[in-house]
């Protein structure tokens, strides 16, 4: 069974920073690209950031210099590092796991953990 289980959201002030953090079990970690997608209240879930098996990483336009997303394959687990937080990063934030298979792919999705930045 496939599970994975963020943690470290919460309530910070703005200009603050937070840690999530992505659990993953059921998968073979190091073959599947690990991303943070968030969802605010009334939009659309929007990609945060990605980083590949082999290390690449890529991020929003609205977070690049101030997030930084890593992995660590010994613990399966990903994490989310969030500098000078602002009230428009206040979402729900999810972590996801994703796998190419030729022309298809198979991916999964954790239960979300919430952020508010606010003061």
């Amino acid at each position: 069974q496939v599970q994975l289980v963020e943690s470290g959201g919460g309530l910070v002030q703005p200009g603050g920073s937070l840690r999530l953090s992505c659990a993953a079990s059921g998968i073979i970690f190091s073959i599947y690209d690990m991303g943070w997608y968030r969802q605010a209240p009334g939009k659309q879930r929007e990609l945060v950031a990605i980083i590949t098996t082999g290390g690449t990483t890529n991020y929003a336009d609205s977070v690049k210099g101030r997030f930084t997303i890593s992995r660590d394959s010994a613990e399966n687990t990903v994490y989310l590092q969030m500098n000078s937080l602002k009230a428009e990063d206040t979402a729900v934030y999810y972590c996801n796991s994703r796998r190419y298979i030729g022309a298809s792919s198979v991916a999964y999705w954790g239960q979300g953990t919430q952020v508010t930045v606010s003061s």
